[in-house]
């Protein structure tokens, strides 16, 4: 198992037009990489392969972002979602993510395939650094229950499910408010419990949706 780095608040020189693309089995475990996913991580491919994919996650990335890409990638369900890596050095990138399925002739999910591309900074600046700020204090306060029902009910606010929260994050202009401008008051114990309708992706996403991923990793 690799040492992991101590991390530092500086961001890793990379070339963002390119795509970061790497391959886990069911479990997780890292079982090919492109070029540039070596390239930004700072890892080479036998440095790479045979480790647990989280051999990137940087600390700052609330567990309850990791929890539901999980238990949609599980369901065999697509997710699209923003997380901040950590580098071989110590210092951090920003993605946004989707995967393809793969199965045997059973049905059995066998391996994942994610894609990667960079954030807009001022999508990280104005949305995603803050929001996910307030998810790592609620999870040292009351857990994973706690953030998970934070997020839900933030987007139920926002009137979006979280593929539309993540569209909408990389769609951003500086004109449009910030998550500190926009974040509702949901902090005390008689938060309604929402649906997980809108917390759990459902893979069978509409055509615009589709349209703008499959340009954002064409």
């Amino acid at each position: 198992m690799i040492n992991r780095p101590i991390p530092i608040d500086k961001e890793v020189d990379w070339d963002k037009t390119k795509t970061i693309i790497s391959e886990t089995d069911s479990f997780g475990t890292i079982t090919n990489v492109n070029d540039v996913f070596c390239e930004v991580s700072g890892y080479s491919p036998a440095e790479l392969i045979g480790q647990p994919h989280s051999i990137i996650r940087h600390p700052d990335m609330p567990k309850v972002v990791f929890k539901m890409l999980w238990d949609n990638l599980k369901k065999g369900n697509n997710f699209v979602g923003i997380v901040k890596n950590m580098t071989k050095s110590g210092e951090y990138y920003w993605v946004v993510t989707d995967f393809e399925i793969r199965k045997d002739i059973m049905g059995n999910i066998t391996h994942y395939i994610g894609r990667r591309k960079s954030v807009p900074q001022s999508a990280i600046d104005n949305h995603i650094a803050p929001f996910y700020e307030t998810l790592l204090r609620l999870e040292k306060i009351g857990g994973i229950e706690l953030s998970s029902r934070f997020f839900k009910n933030y987007l139920v606010k926002q009137g979006k499910d979280y593929m539309d929260f993540v569209i909408s994050i990389m769609s951003e202009t500086q004109e449009k408010p910030s998550f500190m401008d926009s974040t509702p008051t949901m902090m005390n114990d008689n938060t309604s419990v929402i649906s997980d309708d809108i917390y759990h992706v459902n893979d069978q996403m509409n055509l615009k949706r589709k349209s703008f991923f499959e340009k954002l990793f064409s």
